[in-house]
């Protein structure tokens, strides 16, 4: 299929696979006229790119995932890189999730502070200056 096909078929840009193709994530075939060519293992390398991107991964973090494909293995993740991959991704993700646990702790004690700091009786009117 030629580029455009792909591009439609995976839900993306002609300009992103060119960009892919730059990063050596996409092969370079082409054929005697000139033109770019991809078939359905193409497509499989995008969708695992595409899915990975989703999950908050980087596009250098997806070449191991598309090498184990280009490999032959069924799925991009069947890789001793790949796994080493998702290790480092969920250690960043478990950080991630221990500092916003910490700043939800930290908001939520201004909130009880200033809870409790309110006066009794009829609401205080605040006016917001904008």
């Amino acid at each position: 299929m030629r580029i455009g096909e792909l591009a439609e078929r995976a839900g993306t840009t002609t300009r992103t696979l060119r960009y892919y193709e730059s990063r050596g994530l996409l092969p370079a075939r082409r054929a005697v006229n000139g033109y770019r060519t991809y078939d359905e293992d193409d497509l499989r390398l995008l969708r695992q790119i595409r899915t990975l991107q989703d999950f908050g991964f980087d596009l250098e973090e997806t070449r191991p995932f598309v090498e184990c494909l280009r490999a032959g293995h069924p799925a991009g993740d069947s890789c001793p890189a790949s796994i080493a991959v998702y290790r480092t991704k969920l250690a960043e993700l478990d950080a991630l999730i221990g500092q916003l646990r910490s700043v939800r702790a930290q908001v939520g004690a201004q909130l009880m502070r200033a809870e409790a700091q309110l006066p009794q009786g009829p609401d205080p009117q605040c006016e917001f200056g904008g």
